[in-house]
């Protein structure tokens, strides 16, 4: 049976078969250099929600996923190749039948082994079976307070149930943290929803930007503007302020940044205090539940889909498949629009591909962007985001959208500028 909230979500479509016998190059010198340090792994596509902002539509198994025996020897050749961390996801992980084994086997191999997870499954029992198999620490995903959070999730009960999965995981002793969708129905809420979280016991707390893709790119609504960088930053760096002395350590996503006055207080932990370039296929992997690889889990499969470990071994796959080798060698002169003639231009490479991407229809120009919401800002001006093409309605796809870059309404001109200094809140 379907559950309604807000607007009726279609039916979780079918994935289509795994991407087989794609293209091999020789490899390149610097493609022996890279090496992936941390993998995402959608173990299954099989999902118990409905989330609106879901970008693999996520409800039913693929057709053709990997066997405990295939993924038992994908986990032995990524330690073979250095992976120090995998992170295990779906839909939702545990919800295939051999999950606790792979966690056994990913830690028996040396790598940390994590997971990212609605929590509607998790009760006492799978946390203590995952605490006993080596579970590193879990990610439970909460968009909002519990109207939004249910609305977003697609299912009611869902906040409740996510709130449980944090008790039932620590109390297995299991190391806690949080991810939250940074969205129009969300921004609002993040700053009310710490305390319920510190309370919960969460160590960490990971906010990224809400992205078009699967059924988020069918809905704009729940989308943010990139005018709208000008007060996410300024929330964020309150939410770290205000979170530090509880004991969270507030992250920003690869797709929140870049550039702005905030960078070191929200990049502590990075070389120069600052967000680098896209990771993906330079240090970041993703796994496919069919075997299929990408530079990054969040890339649409259509376009960055390099090949398939029942085709190829997963160090060949690496070093001699295009798709995962475009961040290797990149420069300025890949980067357009705006993004091109930036100052940070050959530090930022354009940040995060997959936003720009899915946004864009290529990567190279990022409008999600704090410092450059803040050049335009000074210009008197900003950009804003409409729907040009729909999304087909497949796991990973997307739409485009089209980029204006308008004069902001004088009525809104001031409001801005107040916003951005931290001088008030709230654009809208």
């Amino acid at each position: 049976m379907r559950v309604r909230s807000g607007p009726s979500l279609p039916l979780a479509p079918a994935a289509p078969p795994s991407r087989r016998r794609l293209e091999l190059v020789d490899a390149r010198p610097v493609d022996r250099v890279w090496r992936p340090v941390h993998a995402v792994w959608e173990i299954t596509l099989r999902c118990d929600l409905a989330c609106r902002t879901c970008g693999s539509r996520a409800g039913r198994a693929r057709p053709d996923e990997l066997s405990t025996t295939e993924a038992h020897d994908l986990i032995d050749q990524m330690a073979a190749m250095g992976v120090r961390e995998v992170t295990l996801i779906g839909g939702e992980a545990y919800l295939r039948e051999d999950w606790i084994g792979l966690v056994e086997r990913i830690t028996r191999r040396g790598m940390a082994c994590t997971m990212t997870t609605g929590g509607r499954g998790i009760d006492a029992r799978r946390a203590r079976e995952a605490r006993a198999a080596g579970m590193d620490h879990v990610s439970v995903s909460v968009d909002g307070m519990r109207e939004t959070h249910d609305a977003l999730r697609g299912v009611p009960g869902s906040y409740e149930a996510a709130l449980d999965a944090l008790h039932h995981l620590a109390a297995a002793g299991i190391r806690i943290t949080c991810n939250s969708q940074v969205g129009a129905r969300s921004l609002f809420e993040l700053e009310g929803l710490l305390p319920i979280l510190a309370d919960a016991g969460i160590v960490g707390w990971q906010c990224a930007l809400t992205v078009p893709m699967g059924r988020a790119a069918d809905d704009p609504s729940l989308l943010l503007q990139p005018y709208q960088m000008l007060e996410v930053h300024p929330m964020l760096a309150r939410l770290v302020k205000a979170a530090s002395p509880r004991g969270v350590r507030v992250r920003p996503g690869n797709n929140l940044g870049y550039f702005g006055p905030y960078e070191a207080l929200l990049r502590p932990e990075k070389p120069e205090c600052r967000a680098g370039a896209c990771g993906a296929g330079r240090t970041t992997l993703g796994i496919e539940a069919n075997g299929d690889i990408k530079g990054c889990p969040s890339l649409p499969s259509h376009d960055y889909v390099g090949g398939n470990v029942r085709d190829a071994d997963l160090r060949t796959i690496w070093e001699r498949t295009p798709p995962l080798r475009f961040t290797r060698r990149r420069t300025k002169a890949d980067l357009w629009g705006r993004c091109r003639d930036c100052y940070y231009a050959e530090a930022c490479e354009a940040g995060c591909s997959w936003t720009s991407h899915v946004v864009l229809g290529r990567r190279g120009n990022n409008p999600f962007c704090h410092h450059r919401a803040l050049e335009l800002l000074r210009e008197g001006r900003r950009e804003r985001l409409l729907p040009a093409e729909p999304a087909p309605g497949l796991p990973f796809d997307h739409g485009r959208f089209e980029l204006v870059e308008e004069t902001w309404p004088p009525t809104e001109l001031e409001r801005a500028r107040d916003v951005a200094a931290g001088r008030r809140r709230w654009l809208s």
